[in-house]
């Protein structure tokens, strides 16, 4: 079981991830249950978040 705690360095660690990537998500937030709720984006963001997995992916 996580903590709270666990989960908000995790979601920083996210944010910071994706930033290097470009990619913000105005609604990445610590949700219930300690579940890290990704929100919702746009095509735009969805499509660079792809992307950068594909990237990440092929090294």
């Amino acid at each position: 079981m996580h903590t709270p705690y666990d989960t908000t360095l995790c979601l920083e660690e996210l944010r910071e991830a994706l930033t290097l990537h470009g990619i913000t998500l105005p609604s990445l937030r610590v949700g219930v249950l300690a579940l890290i709720a990704l929100g919702d984006c746009n095509v735009g963001t969805a499509r660079e978040l792809a992307a950068a997995l594909r990237k990440a992916a092929e090294q």
